[in-house]
């Protein structure tokens, strides 16, 4: 498991194949059999530099995550893969907040509409940041108050933010994966994003070493 920013965390749940796995589904299309561990190193090496993807896609992850619902919305665009998120209509959620450090907190980017860069005030940031757990806190009193008035789940939970925790669990191929931490890894994407990329690029190193070396050189 991988913490990632205050409260969240990446977790390797389950795996189908690895660098083998590839390089099996590669020398299938040519009737070709096992070779040398250093031909196979730079098959593997030569399908991704010249985009041959299907033979990555007989390698599977699934992973555990736990992020904040607005970057979870961001995860979830990329329509490849298969989610199943915690409701917020059948259970209670607990009081857990993403709170950005000082350093985190910016000024909104000139260049870029929707992000954000440059330096603020250090006063400025941590009345950013005490605004940011009080805003919390209260939405979560709020919540529980809904509760214990008896208003349903579906509906107490519209009081509650987007920098709430929730947990998912994402079952996704190689290739697939390889797209999305191009885009969610790359400098243009959010920072709390980008902390979740480089988490499971720590992961998957150890289990396709050879492929995420690959993937690193040609990306």
């Amino acid at each position: 498991m991988r913490k990632v920013l205050n409260k969240g965390f990446v977790k390797l749940v389950d795996k189908m194949g690895d660098d083998s796995s590839i390089v099996q589904a590669a020398r299938v299309s040519y009737s070709k059999g096992t070779k040398t561990k250093r031909e196979d190193d730079k098959l593997i090496h030569y399908l991704l530099k010249n985009h041959h993807w299907t033979p990555f896609e007989m390698v599977v992850f699934k992973f555990h995550v736990k992020l904040p619902i607005f970057i979870a919305r961001q995860w979830m665009r990329h329509r490849a893969g298969t989610f199943n998120e915690i409701s917020a209509r059948y259970s209670e959620m607990e009081e857990c907040f993403y709170i950005p450090e000082l350093e985190r907190i910016q000024s909104q980017s000139i260049t870029n509409k929707q992000g954000s860069d440059g330096e603020l005030e250090l006063s400025k940031r941590k009345v950013a940041y005490c605004s940011f757990i009080e805003v919390s806190e209260f939405a979560f009193k709020e919540y529980q108050k809904l509760l214990d008035l008896g208003v349903s789940r579906e509906l107490s939970r519209m009081s509650l933010p987007v920098n709430i925790f929730t947990e998912f669990y994402w079952k996704v191929d190689l290739r697939n994966l390889f797209n999305f931490l191009t885009l969610r890894n790359d400098s243009h994407a959010q920072f709390e994003i980008r902390e979740y990329s480089k988490a499971i690029l720590d992961i998957i190193s150890e289990i396709v070493p050879v492929a995420y070396e690959a993937y690193n050189k040609n990306k």
